[in-house]
């Protein structure tokens, strides 16, 4: 019992409490990291961000403290950088894994990113590098909340937003033709349309009447959104319309 202790608990062979405090601390900073991914519904979550940032440090805890049994031996030499260097190429593979294309579009750089830096906190704490570990943290939720805001008040560098529109209808007055030319002529770029027939089910359903018809358009643009929903509800023959915050219009 004595032996297993020991071998369970050993602060000399990497095994103690600062360690334990460091893997502890990954967990921590790579759980808020999540967290605020999860929020906005990534692809990559609480779950993975935690994963990553613990796995880093403990690949870093291995690096410096699981190779002190062979340290001695005159035929050992010992790179602890060579660790550290395979977890940035490893956690490659992952980010690679959540960048997709659609068309022209770019998905998922901002999300493989994070894990990219979530695995760099963890290596932080798990060196040891508790305050640029808690700095990087503070540094990420500064980038990802703040600049966006910054972003949209500067014009000249705004970047193109996806907006969902949905537009119903009466057939015969040529509306989406119209509601095209509208978003083109506003800065957006149409990405998808999808064409529904009959009554729009939930609210606004009232107004729109049977045999109306129901277009679900994906835009993208830096353009007034709500300057185009105004120009799309006085097109002839338009009987709904619904935003990015769900508002109806009649």
């Amino acid at each position: 019992m004595h032996l297993s202790a020991s071998l369970l608990w050993n602060p000399g062979a990497g095994q103690g409490l600062r360690q334990l405090t460091e893997l502890g601390l990954a967990l921590v900073l790579s759980t808020v990291i999540g967290l605020e991914r999860e929020v906005q519904q990534k692809s990559a979550g609480l779950r993975t961000h935690a994963l990553v940032g613990l796995g880093a440090a403990l690949f870093m805890e291995v690096s410096q403290h699981g190779f002190d049994n062979v340290l001695g031996l005159s035929h050992v030499v010992l790179d602890p950088s060579r660790v550290a260097a395979q977890i940035v190429s490893g956690i490659g593979f992952i980010g690679g894994g959540l960048i997709f294309v659609r068309r022209d579009i770019v998905r998922g750089l901002t999300t493989a990113a994070t894990v990219w830096l979530t695995a760099a906190v963890g290596m932080a704490c798990g060196g040891g590098l508790w305050a640029l570990a808690l700095a990087v943290t503070g540094a990420y939720l500064l980038i990802v909340r703040g600049y966006p805001v910054l972003v949209r008040r500067i014009p000249a560098i705004s970047t193109p937003e996806e907006t969902e529109l949905h537009l119903s209808y009466s057939p015969g007055h040529g509306v989406l033709p119209h509601a095209l030319e509208r978003c083109t002529a506003q800065g957006f770029r149409v990405l998808n349309v999808r064409v529904d027939r009959g009554p729009r089910d939930g609210g606004g359903e009232a107004a729109l009447g049977t045999g109306s018809t129901e277009v679900h358009l994906s835009i993208e643009g830096t353009g007034d959104v709500y300057r185009l929903l105004a120009e799309l509800s006085e097109l002839d023959g338009v009987v709904g319309l619904w935003g990015p915050e769900a508002e109806g219009t009649d």
